[in-house]
């Protein structure tokens, strides 16, 4: 009794290791994308790209950012295995700053959580630097 009982045991266990579940993952071809230096009112449009390489179809819950200059855009439907997909972010480029946001990416993924990142600098070309500008004394004027 005992050895057929240790049987079904070792039994269920090798099934139970053999039995592979389904599940979506989600790899991105990067995950910080640099602007560089761009010019204020630029196009402020990137791409995100990444590829199911789960065996299950991988859906996109929720994409959000950190600030409203940010807005980022989330594929519409599943994506299958072995298919890739975009998110689309853009950054309103007529504020002149440094750019340094992080986009959040819910997914049904074996890691449902993604952290994305986005940097550079916008400039105004019509504005010269504190640094630069060399005015007169009133001394001199």
């Amino acid at each position: 009794m005992k050895n057929v009982i240790a049987i079904l045991f070792v039994g269920l266990i090798s099934i139970g290791a053999y039995a592979q579940e389904k599940v979506a993952k989600i790899e991105f071809k990067t995950d910080v994308i640099d602007y560089g230096t761009v010019e204020k009112g630029s196009n402020g449009l990137r791409t995100f790209e990444f590829t199911n390489t789960g065996n299950a179809p991988l859906i996109i819950s929720s994409v959000k950012s950190t600030c409203g200059c940010t807005v980022p855009k989330k594929p519409k439907g599943p994506i299958m295995p072995g298919e890739t997909g975009q998110i689309e972010v853009k950054y309103d480029t007529n504020r002149v700053n440094p750019i340094r946001k992080t986009i959040t990416v819910i997914s049904n993924a074996d890691t449902p959580t993604v952290a994305l990142k986005i940097k550079g600098l916008v400039i105004d070309p019509n504005k010269t630097s504190v640094l630069e500008k060399k005015e007169k004394s009133m001394i001199e004027q």
